[in-house]
């Protein structure tokens, strides 16, 4: 594509995002994009007190199950739904799940409900999310696209790092309910200032193409990842190994189907076969994504069980990651693509490195050394995201490369889910729900930050076969 700066057109202004035509497509775009990523963090970090309050400590790895079972739904219906009905519609109908999902789970009396209301804010979530970035190429030329962009990652940073802040704020000065109910608000008023937004056009197609939406298929992903995260809450022998073995296959049964579609497959032809590199970038997302949800998942609860300090400590772990995140992503951004295998290596050494500086820290200490653990993740992140999503799609067949970028998320998101489903196994096993109990803590903690090796391993196996292909 040609840059259509660099032909002699006047340069792209940041005024003329904030003109009328633009201003409430931006807004929109933002919302979404806010919403969705401090949501998580928010959550993350509020945990150990939803815990304390109503139980549910063995449930934890159905938090992050549900969500992503609601956000890659909603997000593979997205483009469907705006293709038939503009923007304004099914933004608005994500942006009351969204809020519906919220007050569920600031007025849950038990774990059960607040992981309903959990599933219900990943519908919502997640279509705001991939509606935001379909708004970008429908709602605005494609000259103010760059500059679009730019400002959602800019959000999308300072969204990770006010996530686990605000989550910390809220117990420590209000209540874990309040939290809840704060983005309740904030999806109500999108879905409000949406539905009377004359500002936003429905840009709905006049004869909407007819693109069949992948139930079957997501049926089966998403009965693999409820088989996998129910594996983990009551552990057994039998029962476990039944239920893995059940997970994995339906995994297989999407693989083969989604293999067999055309058009509307969610991913590349033959994911499995990581000699191809499209499919090897893919694969180390994947395990990476289900390695380091560790930290995101059990690592509040724990640090604040083991090493007795406040809820607003442990929310300044998840910042210190993000921060490095964003920090070093921006510093590497501008590296030719000469660099990239280069840089991927090195980034998720990085990874692969914190991940094992984890597993001695969270356990047994110092504090000290659980930051320094998780700036070394959150740096070999933003060394490595920019360019594994490059190779991913810079050796992707001509016809695969909107997909791999559309994929990319997805996969993480599996990642995020199964990742969460081994670790409760493994938490569950041990019995966390006893971690109140002297020297219960410290050993649980060193298994579940010891378990994310296995994918760890894999995940640099792979790596070296993609740093190695042409």
């Amino acid at each position: 594509m040609i840059n259509e700066d660099a032909c002699g057109d006047e340069p792209v202004r940041w005024r003329e995002l904030i003109t009328k035509d633009h201003a409430s497509a931006l807004v929109l775009a933002c919302l979404g994009i806010w919403l969705h990523a401090a949501d998580g963090l928010l959550v993350a970090t509020m945990m150990p007190a939803i815990v304390a309050d109503i139980g549910g400590i063995n449930a934890l790895p159905w938090n992050v199950a549900l969500y992503e079972v609601g956000s890659i739904v909603s997000g593979a219906a997205s483009g469907l739904l705006t293709a038939r009905y503009g923007i304004r519609t099914p933004m608005t109908a994500a942006a009351v799940l969204f809020a519906v999902g919220c007050l569920v789970s600031a007025v849950a009396p038990s774990m059960n409900v607040v992981l309903a209301g959990r599933m219900l804010q990943g519908f919502g979530g997640g279509g705001m999310m991939a509606m935001s970035f379909v708004s970008i190429a429908t709602l605005f030329p494609s000259r103010l696209t760059g500059r679009v962009i730019a400002v959602i990652s800019a959000l999308w940073g300072v969204a990770s790092f006010v996530g686990p802040v605000l989550g910390a704020l809220f117990v420590e000065y209000l209540s874990w309910r309040a939290g809840f109910l704060a983005f309740a608000g904030q999806g109500v008023f999108l879905a409000v200032w949406l539905a009377s937004s004359s500002n936003i056009r429905r840009d709905a197609p006049d004869k909407p193409e007819e693109n069949s939406f992948p139930v079957r298929r997501l049926l089966w992903l998403t009965a693999s990842i409820v088989s996998i995260a129910w594996a983990g809450i009551e552990v057994s022998l039998l029962r476990t190994t039944v239920f893995v073995v059940l997970s994995l296959l339906f995994l297989a049964r999407f693989l083969q189907l989604d293999s067999l579609s055309d058009e509307d497959r969610l991913l590349p032809r033959d994911p499995v076969d990581v000699r191809r590199p499209t499919n090897a970038a893919l694969a180390v997302v994947f395990c990476f994504s289900a390695a380091t949800i560790a930290i995101g998942l059990y690592g509040p609860v724990l640090i604040v069980a083991i090493h007795g300090v406040s809820i607003l400590t442990a929310g300044y772990v998840l910042l210190c990651e993000s921060l490095a995140w964003s920090v070093l992503a921006v510093a590497v951004s501008g590296l030719s693509e000469r660099h990239d295998k280069r840089m991927a290596a090195v980034g998720m050494s990085l990874v692969a490195t914190s991940i094992v500086c984890l597993a001695w820290s969270v356990p047994y200490g110092p504090i000290w050394f659980i930051f320094v653990s998780a700036i070394l993740m959150g740096s070999g992140y933003g060394m490595a995201w920019t360019f594994i999503l490059r190779l991913a799609t810079q050796t992707a067949e001509v016809e695969d490369i909107s997909r791999v970028s559309g994929a990319m998320p997805t996969v993480q998101r599996l990642g995020f889910a199964f990742g969460a489903a081994y670790l409760g196994i493994v938490a569950n096993s041990l019995g966390i729900s006893s971690i109140d109990m002297p020297g219960r803590a410290e050993a649980i903690g060193a298994a579940v930050f010891a378990a994310p090796l296995l994918p760890v391993i894999f995940g640099l196996a792979v790596l070296y076969f993609l740093a190695r292909s042409r």
